[in-house]
Parts: structure tokens; C-alpha cells; sequence
């Protein structure tokens, strides 16, 4: 599906209507290839003609899933907006199969992701080591950027009245998240929120630099609190929380370094709305302006815990497959098992997760 111009569906009357259609605002996290997990979320929520989404907010990969579905509901609804997803997500496997970043015989033989007998991954990486983008990646190349820019519209974009988006990046003089809402999305937002700083320049958009929207929010719930009106946020969490072993090589230790990184916004933002939903249930509100959320997560920490920060970078088509495929399935466990709970209470443990 190449960029369209014109309407193809009323983007307003995209989502189910009526009795038994259950609401869901989207938190979206980022990492690399590994938001093609999302992509499998996305695209099962998409099929399901009793699920509605009010609001999307994403950092990184978790922004550019989020800025692709809002455009393809608004040109072709639910619908389009699979077709969308599927086809962003094979041109960007299919520039990578042009470059070196591509896993080599023996990390094939070794496991589905991760890319530690790859020569063209460890000249990147020896690179950004040594050298800034300002120096190795002197005209700031970026496939990402030109495959949005080929399939995504955001004059278009911008009047979608489908979905609220939102989407978070890092600024990088003032240390403070920067939220782009519907109304201000451009290309220019989405790669400040996917900007990694040690392979791309940051991102200027009116006089100020962005880096990614990870460091700051991995994603920030709060736009989905003040943003909309919907009680239930579904969290797509893709960097794992938990792993089973203490890391001892250094690329061990580097990759655990790096997810708890881009989990650190997270869970300030999950014990606030804990502390929040306590004072709710033991009867202070703060006169009506507090709201209670009913939490949900879809994750696969059994499966993302084994891979390294190499595989964010791995754009091969069988394995962002494997990871659509594990997202759909989880989802569609989740929806068997929590459907019910959408609206009522919230499927999240905070607790015993995040605290």
C-alpha cells in the first residue's frame, strides 16, 4: 500500500460501534525491530470487531506503529490500517536486506534474532563507539525516515478524527519529554521520538533538539489521563522487566544496561498511577479530578529476555515475522482470558510488576 491522498474510508466511523464493543486507549513502548511484536498486537486489535481504541500514545518504534495505524485507519480504517502496518514493516525489511545489517549463517543457526556473529552489526556498533553521528553519519542517512516519509501523508495524518495520538521524544538541552500531539505530527515527531543518538543527529523541530522518547517516557501514559476519556490503557511493553540471570560478559551487561534504561519512565509513571488508584479506592478524589485506570499488559518477556540489544537493529523478515506473530498470539491469549475485565477493573498487577 503506497501513500494514499484521498479518502478511502471515513476515518470518524472506522472503529465498531454498539452494544458489547469494548474501549481501549494504547500505550506503545519502543525498541527497534522488537516493536514488531506491537505490530502483531496492533494487527489483532485491528481484526477484532468488539475492540475500539479512544487514544495510541508511543515512543520510538512504539511512535512509529502509532503514527502508521492512525494513518492507515484514516484512509482505509481497520482494514487499511493492517495493510498499512504490514507494508511499512516489509519495506523497512526489505532496505535493510540491502545493507549489511543482516544476521549472518551462524546467528541463524544459533537462535531467531539477535546478531552477535554479524560483522556489519560490530562495525556499527565499533563505530558509534568511537565516532558521533555528526562524524561517521555525516548526511544523517536513515532508511526509517524515508520509508515514513513514503507511505505516511501527515498533512492527512493530522486530521484524522479515528484516533488521539500522541507521540513522546527526548529534549536534549533541557532534559525534559516533549509530547507531540495529533494536531502537531510530522515527520520531523516521529523521528525525534525513534532518534537513537549514537546513530542519527538529533532531530531539530523549532529551535530545539530531540533525541528518542525512550529515555523520557518508554511510553508516557500521562497524555492518555488529561488526552481522553477512556478508563482502560492496554500497555504493549516490550523491553522485559524481569530476566532470569545475572548478566557476565559485557554484551550481557550493556543490553541489560540499556533495557533498564528505557523502562526507568516507565515505571516512575506506573507507581504514580498506583499511588494514584490507592488514594481513589480509600475515598480521596481530590474533588473529581483525579481519575482511576484500569491497567492491562500485553508482553512476552519469556521471549524477549533472550534478546540482546543487537536484535532491536535485526530488520530480517523472519524474525520481525516471529515477533508479529508472538504479539498476535499473546494478544489473542489476553483477549480470551481479560475481555470481560475491559472496562471494569484493571488485569495489571502494578504491584508485584512494576514496584
Amino acid at each position: 500500500m503506497a501513500k494514499a491522498k484521498e479518502a478511502d474510508a471515513d476515518c470518524s466511523d472506522a472503529w465498531p460501534r454498539g452494544p458489547g464493543v469494548k474501549h481501549l486507549n494504547l500505550a506503545l513502548q519502543g525498541g527497534g525491530a522488537h516493536g514488531a511484536l506491537t505490530w502483531g498486537v496492533l494487527d489483532r486489535l485491528l481484526a477484532d470487531d468488539k475492540i475500539a481504541v479512544e487514544g495510541v500514545t508511543g515512543a520510538s518504534a512504539g511512535a512509529v506503529n502509532g503514527a502508521v495505524m492512525a494513518y492507515g485507519l484514516s484512509v482505509g480504517g481497520r482494514q487499511g490500517a493492517r495493510e498499512m502496518l504490514t507494508a511499512v514493516w516489509r519495506r523497512i525489511s526489505e532496505i535493510a536486506a540491502l545493507t549489511p545489517m543482516q544476521p549472518s549463517l551462524l546467528d541463524r543457526m544459533t537462535g531467531l534474532g539477535n546478531m552477535n556473529y554479524t560483522p556489519g552489526y560490530w562495525m556499527v556498533d565499533t563505530l558509534s563507539r568511537v565516532f558521533s553521528p555528526y562524524q561517521f553519519n555525516f548526511f544523517d542517512v536513515n532508511p526509517l525516515r524515508d520509508t515514513i516519509h513514503e507511505f505516511v501523508d501527515f498533512e492527512r495524518l493530522r486530521h484524522c478524527e479515528a484516533v488521539k495520538l500522541f507521540v513522546s521524544a527526548t529534549n536534549v538541552r533541557r532534559g525534559r519529554i516533549k509530547i507531540f500531539e495529533l494536531a502537531e505530527m510530522s515527520l520531523d515527531a516521529v523521528m525525534a521520538s525513534a532518534c537513537l543518538p549514537y546513530l542519527h543527529k538529533a532531530v531539530e523541530i523549532d529551535g530545539e533538539a530531540y533525541w528518542d522518547g525512550g529515555f523520557m517516557g518508554n511510553p508516557a501514559i500521562y497524555p492518555l489521563i488529561y488526552g481522553t476519556e477512556c478508563r482502560d490503557v492496554l500497555l504493549v511493553q516490550i523491553n522485559p522487566i524481569n530476566i532470569e540471570k545475572t548478566p557476565t560478559s559485557a554484551q550481557e551487561i550493556i543490553d541489560r544496561l540499556n533495557t533498564i534504561t528505557f523502562n526507568a519512565g516507565l515505571m516512575r509513571e506506573m507507581r504514580a498511577i498506583d499511588f494514584v488508584t490507592k488514594l481513589i479506592d480509600g475515598g480521596f478524589d481530590d474533588e473529581g479530578r483525579l481519575k482511576r485506570l484500569n491497567m492491562h499488559v500485553v508482553d512476552a518477556e519469556d521471549v524477549m529476555q533472550d534478546l540482546g540489544f543487537s536484535s532491536k537493529l535485526n530488520a530480517d523478515w523472519d524474525f520481525l515475522c516471529h515477533l508479529r506473530d508472538v504479539g498476535y498470539e499473546r494478544t489473542d491469549d489476553w483477549l480470551a482470558a481479560h475481555r470481560a475485565d475491559i472496562g471494569a477493573r484493571s488485569t495489571a498487577d502494578i504491584e508485584t510488576m512494576y514496584l
